[in-house]
């Protein structure tokens, strides 16, 4: 290694922005580089970010862009122009040579603030329809990372590298299905279905999934549930043998490890863990989703024949229970969907990136 760089990686607000930041920290730091990783002050980069007590973080409070026509705009500017300032003083204080803005407007002020002091900037954008944060913060930087090349065509005037989305180091190598079911007080034999409820917006999409279940009682269910719903949905599949219910789980690896089967939102950073551990899905976006690109995301997946997509206004528990039913009984259907969600996955996407921030520092 040449030359040892100090670097800053904004990745709060969301796990689809924290995770692939963290899994860049942890190649870099292998590599022998310092990383500094800001998040906001949100409750759910407090929780994730408990395990990573290796890493070092610091705290920022995250801003939002009203429209651009709105009165709103004015309060926000002040709020940016002063989050600048503090992410000037924190790369001051840390030496940075380098910024690298995860997504959402979590990084544009670091990256704004390392344009004005001749840092390297870069951001990187995991989903298909890439977020007008992104777009935006894309003028202040060297280069835009992607994880789906059908993202590359909304940053017209930069500089586009396809490197994938970064899994965690944790997730590269799982735990054996007996010792994941196991954890989980699943039977070792039979198919498991992991479900991904999220945090945003999944009440409909949980009862949905625990009225399937009650018409398939072979068949076990591992479902996380996000912290606001879990107290329901417990209630709800109490008596179910063979279904465990969480709130939030800080082993993602033994949950995939678990399960034959996913069924979940369609965010870049899930989809990007479902591909590496080769696992059919069946998605069902947020539709409440910033442009609705999660249904994006999700075409990219189903089009390629790795997921089935369905939206949840179209959907009930019996047609969800078919499409379970579907994938689970049929082997050829599961060893297919499973090798092209394994085709979709770029395993060495944090070497990528980390290959891209460190030429011509």
């Amino acid at each position: 290694m040449a030359k040892q760089l100090n670097v800053l990686i904004a990745c709060g607000g969301t796990g689809g922005h924290l995770f692939p930041g963290i899994a860049v920290a942890e190649e870099l730091e292998r590599q022998g580089h310092k990383v500094m990783l800001l998040i906001s002050e949100k409750k759910v980069d407090a929780t994730a970010t408990k395990k990573y007590g290796n890493l070092a973080f610091a705290t920022m409070t995250a801003i939002a862009k009203p429209p651009t026509l709105s009165l709103k705009m004015i309060p926000f500017l002040l709020k940016l122009a002063k989050s600048v300032q503090q992410s000037k003083a924190i790369l001051k204080k840390e030496n940075c040579d380098v910024v690298l803005g995860m997504g959402g407007f979590t990084s544009l002020p670091p990256i704004l603030a390392g344009k004005q002091m001749g840092l390297s900037t870069y951001v990187h954008d995991s989903n298909a329809l890439p977020g007008k944060a992104n777009r935006l913060t894309s003028r202040w930087c060297k280069k835009v990372l992607i994880g789906l090349e059908a993202a590359g065509k909304y940053f017209p005037k930069s500089e586009v590298v396809v490197t994938g989305t970064p899994i965690r180091t944790e997730l590269e190598t799982l735990p054996s299905k007996e010792d994941a079911r196991a954890k989980y007080g699943l039977e070792p034999d039979g198919a498991a279905v992991l479900v991904m409820g999220g945090s945003q917006g999944a009440k409909h999409l949980n009862t949905l999934i625990v009225e399937a279940a009650k018409a398939m009682p072979k068949v076990q269910f591992l479902h996380i549930t996000g912290a606001g719903d879990y107290e329901r949905v417990k209630e709800m599949a109490a008596g179910r043998e063979g279904y465990h219910v969480l709130d939030f789980s800080d082993d993602m690896g033994s949950a995939y490890a678990a399960c034959d089967l996913a069924v979940c939102r369609s965010g870049a950073s899930s989809l990007t863990e479902l591909s590496c551990n080769g696992m059919p899905s069946v998605l069902i976006p947020y539709p409440h989703a910033a442009d609705d690109h999660q249904t994006v995301n999700a075409a990219v997946f189903a089009e390629a024949g790795a997921a089935v997509l369905r939206q949840e206004k179209d959907l009930d528990a019996g047609e969800l229970m078919a499409e379970l039913f579907r994938i689970i009984e049929d082997q050829d259907v599961w060893m297919e969907m499973s090798a092209k969600a394994d085709a979709l996955a770029v395993r060495d996407s944090a070497a990528r990136i980390c290959a891209e921030i460190a030429v011509n520092v």
